[in-house]
């Protein structure tokens, strides 16, 4: 399974670095020279890490064959993939994000939401992203309060957000 460990952003220099976005836990182990990361977009890829380093708080990556500032500038946007174990009968509520886009998303009454079309990784936990009946997007906090159950032979998530969330909702009373 693959995973996205960062995401590209501005060129650094002009000997082709770029600084990223990291979105791993463990970014010492998978930025590590002779790393290969399938990208989104795969036309852009695999991208073969040369060398990363800590520049004032910000990593930067530098790959092999790309060596100056309008080669980096092509890199802008896009997600460095690397592969990862599935998740094991150990992590129960583990899921891959794969296997919950396309997701039907139902209220606890049954009511149709929409549907899971992403998940966003935030600083205190991850948002279950909805494309609702309108195209507008939702994003549901992950958590089991709040996505008390996710059924994916099934094909389908429930939700239970506090009002305001979901289209249809009325406004959270205390913002009345």
């Amino acid at each position: 399974m693959e995973v996205v460990v960062a995401r590209v952003g501005r060129p650094h220099g002009v000997r082709g670095q770029v600084s990223v976005e990291v979105r791993t836990d463990s970014p010492d182990e998978r930025f590590v020279g002779g790393a290969v990361f399938s990208t989104d977009p795969a036309a852009v890829g695999p991208l073969v890490l040369e060398q990363a380093r800590d520049h004032n708080g910000v990593t930067l990556l530098s790959f092999r064959g790309v060596t100056d500032r309008a080669a980096a500038e092509t890199l802008r946007g896009v997600l460095l993939l690397a592969d990862v174990p599935a998740a094991s009968d150990e992590e129960p509520d583990a899921w891959s994000v794969p296997a919950l886009v396309g997701l039907r998303a139902e209220r606890t009454d049954g009511r149709t939401a929409g549907e899971v079309v992403g998940v966003e990784h935030g600083p205190a936990q991850d948002l279950l992203v909805v494309r609702q009946p309108s195209g507008s997007l939702a994003r549901i906090p992950f958590v089991a309060a709040l996505v008390p159950v996710v059924d994916v032979d099934g094909g389908r998530v429930v939700l239970d957000p506090p009002g305001g969330l979901l289209e249809g909702d009325g406004a959270p009373e205390d913002a009345r």
